[in-house]
């Protein structure tokens, strides 16, 4: 019928993508993308060489300190116990600390120690005065709060930064620096930064 044929419409047609100029832009495909620009390619963080060097300015420092002052600066390590990974990290500490010229003491209790033995040795440390700073090495066995022992350093002798006053002033803007913080975070602010990264 004539309404009939007049409700009939012819199908569209899929109407192109046009560009904003009303242009309609070529088909698309891998050959006329544009060539990407190339990247820098990433560079290693040679962690050993900074590590060296590091060391060797420390090293410079503490005999700057021997000939002013006649002190070398002193490490204690407290372990507990004879956890492979622990003694070996235990170690590697002491192996630096020789390198760079520290005074270095090492307390070693075995793993039945209880926990007024290891807070006496805590509490012989605080008071040595050829130790500055001092390190318990964690974890200590089941049956020791490592948080007394840790609480029992003196703040000055904080050597992991662990001091809930230590903490408490790394948090804040401004005001007193801790006199230590973490050493892994801080190792790892140290080799971006001597890398140019930040």
């Amino acid at each position: 019928s004539i309404v009939a044929a007049s409700m009939r419409r012819e199908p569209e047609e899929p109407q192109s993508p046009r560009s904003p100029n009303g242009a309609i832009p070529k088909e698309t495909t891998l050959e006329t993308l544009p060539a990407a620009a190339p990247r820098p390619e990433a560079e290693k963080i040679d962690g050993k060489a900074i590590a060296a060097t590091i060391r060797a300015e420390i090293k410079r420092d503490v005999a700057s300190m021997i000939a002013a002052h006649g002190v070398a600066p002193g490490l204690a390590v407290v372990i507990v116990g004879e956890r492979p990974d622990s003694a070996t990290y235990v170690r590697m500490k002491k192996k630096a600390a020789a390198e760079v010229g520290f005074h270095s003491v090492s307390i070693e209790m075995p793993a039945t120690a209880s926990e007024t033995e290891i807070l006496d040795a805590v509490c012989r440390l605080n008071a040595d005065a050829a130790v500055h700073g001092i390190l318990v090495q964690l974890p200590l066995p089941d049956h020791v709060d490592e948080g007394r022992i840790l609480a029992a350093i003196h703040v000055d002798k904080d050597a992991d930064g662990f001091a809930a006053l230590n903490v408490g002033k790394l948090c804040l803007r401004g005001g007193e620096r801790p006199s230590a913080v973490a050493c892994t975070p801080k190792g790892c602010l140290a080799l971006l930064e001597r890398s140019g990264v930040v």
